[in-house]
């Protein structure tokens, strides 16, 4: 009788020891919020961030591997130096030079959004990468063969073994490592962002133009992210081309129909062209039509009076936006291609 407690004693030890093991997989590494900024949406708990993960997603994002025919990566529609979307053409190219039917959104701050895509047809960032593996136009291939590759190569086995603990590759492990890498791309310190905590100002035109964007854009573009991570009209037209009818498509619901989701301004400087339709390449052809828009019912109440701003308006504006470049993420070195 008196074996029984340190029998007992010692498989608490060995299971201690166990998930002290299971639990230390990886280095740990977390995503810092800025002072100011809301909570994230993005359960962390469910997959903690390791470096081991983070390195793992950021090869994965840039390997062709998991297109068809290996000629695509995520990197083909998200490039780094233009706010991780793409550029020169309105619309996503994909695997033997097929067109899609939407502009690729940029990618950044991704922790704070609980819809993606477009017309909000994904819900969570961990099945995002499914819908561009998958898609005929993107990488036309199945997340099973994407696995069956990964797992023949040479390098991938021990990757994830790294990260996750086992060799044995995963669907579900080969998703959460693709959100380990884009969950970290934090943009927050654009000149906006110094001038918020006081570390500069902004000059006359820059100043005007803030003024200008709180009274007209602010209530879609919400600042810090500049995205209200909502669905709106924004007066745009059909394309009869292309019949993109937005948010409807996924819903049945003729009241969002042109809903598209609010995307962020910052880095909007780099990420041409614009619209889900990428139909304008200027950034000041997007304020022009803002500023044109007005007594249509169509529209949002935010939109329904008219901007009317003067030329110079318009200029101010543009600087204003301006200063929501953030080099220093345009070109962070741990978010480029991993050598």
């Amino acid at each position: 009788m008196k074996k029984k407690p340190i029998y007992f004693l010692s498989i608490l030890f060995i299971v201690a020891i166990t998930l002290s093991f299971a639990i230390k997989i990886g280095t740990p590494i977390y995503l810092e919020i800025p002072k100011g900024w809301p909570k994230t949406k993005y359960n962390f708990s469910k997959n903690p961030l390791t470096e081991e993960g983070f390195q793992l997603g950021r090869k994965l994002f840039y390997d062709p591997i998991l297109s068809r025919d290996n000629t695509i990566s995520c990197t083909s529609c998200h490039l780094q130096a233009t706010g991780f979307t793409h550029v020169d053409h309105e619309l996503s190219h994909g695997i033997d030079g097929k067109i899609g039917t939407r502009n690729s959104l940029a990618l950044m701050n991704l922790a704070w959004s609980d819809n993606f895509m477009w017309d909000g047809g994904v819900n969570h960032l961990d099945v995002q990468p499914i819908n561009p593996i998958t898609s005929p136009v993107e990488m036309d291939e199945t997340l099973a063969n994407v696995v069956f590759k990964l797992q023949k190569s040479e390098n991938y086995p021990q990757l994830f073994k790294e990260a996750f603990g086992d060799s044995k590759i995963t669907g579900q492990h080969l998703l959460k490592a693709l959100s380990q890498f884009v969950v970290m791309l934090k943009s927050s310190n654009s000149k906006y962002d110094k001038v918020i905590r006081k570390e500069a100002e902004f000059n006359e035109k820059e100043k005007n133009g803030y003024r200008i964007f709180k009274a007209n854009c602010a209530s879609c573009h919400k600042e810090p992210l500049f995205t209200g991570d909502k669905f709106e009209r924004n007066g745009l037209t059909l394309d009869t081309t292309l019949n993109d009818i937005g948010r409807e498509r996924i819903t049945n619901n003729l009241e969002d129909r042109m809903r598209f989701k609010v995307p962020t301004l910052r880095n909007i400087q780099f990420t041409a062209p614009y619209m889900h339709d990428g139909r304008f390449k200027k950034l000041s052809d997007v304020i022009k039509h803002y500023n044109s828009l007005g007594n249509d019912e169509n529209l949002p109440k935010q939109l329904k009076k008219p901007m009317n701003l003067s030329d110079n308006e318009r200029v101010d504006l543009l600087a204003f936006l301006h200063t929501l470049t953030d080099l220093e993420f345009l070109f962070d070195p741990k978010f480029s291609f991993p050598k």
